[in-house]
């Protein structure tokens, strides 16, 4: 633990859904909800405004929309996410060399190993500088959290939010924790907590009480020791600047059961392509090639086969990926399927260039390479998520909402929604005023899918500060100074690089 406040935790506010906002000026102060929008879509996240009505990350979206039903849900554009948290990124790094990214939206900072601040009084001001340095630059907001270590600092960027900023001063910890529930403890889960409940111990202030001897009793060793020091406000982690992947992989679930073995193949090699895009993204190969299949039972198998070495080869995986598949029983019907590849290196075996051309030629020619298709939390119908798409030849395209396209009558817009056979266009862009509403027919060869431009400074964002219609999560400090007591959830995290199982899965920015 340090003398000083020193560590920086960011956490940009509700990240793909402000990005949406800020792109979309009609949107700005309305409930905005990201993720997958088929039957079997999941929320990424959701704005302020929509948690007001108790949606939040990783809900299905079919129970979000009976939550919210006026919320605009759009497409994950994680393009334009990656490309604005590039720049939130760098400013990080004009601060300290050693800043240790968990995820698009979110990173420590060390401040003192960049000499930005050595003391808690010089930490707080490089701290509202940052704020207001990312809101002028991207017209977002993040929270902060600073303290003496990752743990408090972490929990208190979560108590910061919306848009805020909390300090916690060396010499409070113990009083800061102790009325926070267990789980807001990393490590703690669900069976973790269940443990601690039956003993008695339902907030981090039990946990202390409760002695490390009972907590090696309950939790073992490793575990007991860790949570004790834990809920004694002590971390010792560093903040680590590379924070190397042990895989790459994504998945895609599907809002229709695959029991067509053809289709299932297809959707593998696919699949394959991608996770090789992302590996060379990465600037990594791989030697271990992993196929994970999630029945309609949800009962999931997974299986696995290690190349004679590293490989960043798309056919050598997509061929690693087939034979993987021969081995698991489809028939039943298939709701989700991942590739993924460990073992990572930086560089590539030579010799199994021989292998891809092998295998391609035993294959009796090349599987079409999907390219770099970055999916989204579920696939409408197997679709590729991203922009129109055409298919066997025809110009049959599926628009999908919150995707950018442009009209040379009516410049650029964003998708608002489509069906039979018509597509609702809003001609609006960052910094314009909210822009009209258009129809077309979805095979109008003057609306053409685009890239999204980078955002602009906007308006001020709504009052978000703590009322009795928010959820929990955003409890701020009371009007004494103490802080109230949220109930932190846990985010799950998703990435191209984040390692797998449990990749490409996703999130609560």
């Amino acid at each position: 633990m340090r003398g000083a406040a020193t560590v920086l935790h960011l956490d940009m506010d509700a990240f793909y859904a402000a990005v949406e906002q800020a792109a979309k000026p009609s949107l700005r102060g309305k409930p905005v909800i990201v993720g997958g929008l088929g039957p079997r879509g999941v929320v990424a996240t959701a704005s302020y405004e929509a948690r007001r009505f108790g949606v939040h990350s990783a809900m299905p979206t079919a129970q979000a929309r009976r939550r919210c039903p006026n919320a605009a849900y759009l497409t994950p554009r994680f393009g334009l996410y990656r490309r604005i948290s590039g720049r939130v990124m760098e400013r990080l790094a004009a601060l300290s060399p050693l800043v240790e990214p968990l995820s698009l939206d979110e990173a420590f900072v060390d401040l003192e190993a960049g000499g930005a601040a050595a003391d808690s009084a010089a930490a707080t001001a490089v701290a509202h500088r940052l704020r207001a340095d990312i809101r002028a630059e991207t017209g977002l907001s993040g929270s902060v959290g600073l303290a003496g270590s990752k743990l408090l600092a972490k929990i208190a960027s979560e108590r910061a939010k919306p848009d805020g900023l909390v300090v916690v001063e060396p010499g409070t910890e113990r009083a800061l924790l102790a009325p926070l529930p267990v789980r807001t403890l990393p490590g703690v889960g669900p069976a973790t907590a269940e443990v601690l409940r039956r003993a008695g111990i339902a907030t981090v202030g039990d946990t202390a009480e409760a002695g490390e001897d009972e907590l090696l009793r309950l939790l073992g060793r490793a575990h007991g020791s860790a949570l004790y020091a834990m809920a004694l406000g002590l971390d010792d982690r560093p903040v680590v600047a590379e924070r190397d992947a042990k895989s790459v992989s994504v998945e895609d679930t599907y809002d229709v059961d695959l029991t067509d073995r053809t289709r299932v193949q297809t959707e593998v090699a696919r699949l394959a392509g991608r996770c090789v895009h992302r590996l060379r993204e990465a600037g990594r190969s791989g030697r271990t090639v992993v196929v994970k299949v999630r029945s309609y039972d949800f009962s999931t198998l997974t299986r696995s086969e290690t190349l004679r070495g590293p490989t960043d080869d798309p056919a050598v995986v997509r061929a690693a990926a087939a034979r993987l598949l021969e081995g698991i029983d489809t028939t039943a019907g298939v709701r989700l399927l991942g590739v993924g590849v460990s073992g990572l290196a930086d560089y590539t075996q030579e010799d199994l260039f021989a292998q891809a051309a092998a295998s391609a030629e035993a294959e009796g020619g090349d599987v079409p390479d999907p390219g770099g298709d970055h999916g989204a939390p579920a696939r409408p119908g197997g679709a590729a998520d991203g922009g129109a798409t055409q298919a066997s030849g025809e110009r049959s395209r599926r628009w999908l909402p919150g995707l950018d396209v442009h009209h040379p009558a009516h410049g650029p817009g964003w998708v608002q929604g489509s069906g039979v056979g018509r597509v609702t266009v809003r001609f609006e862009q960052p910094g314009s005023p909210p822009g009209p509403v258009r129809t077309f027919a979805v095979d109008d060869p003057e609306l053409t899918a685009t890239d999204p431009p980078m955002l602009v400074p906007g308006p001020p964002p709504a009052d978000h500060s703590a009322s009795e219609d928010e959820p929990p999560l955003e409890a701020r400090p009371s009007a004494a100074g103490q802080p109230s007591e949220p109930a932190i959830r846990p985010k799950s995290r998703s990435g191209g690089t984040a390692g797998w199982p449990g990749a490409e899965g996703t999130s609560r920015p």
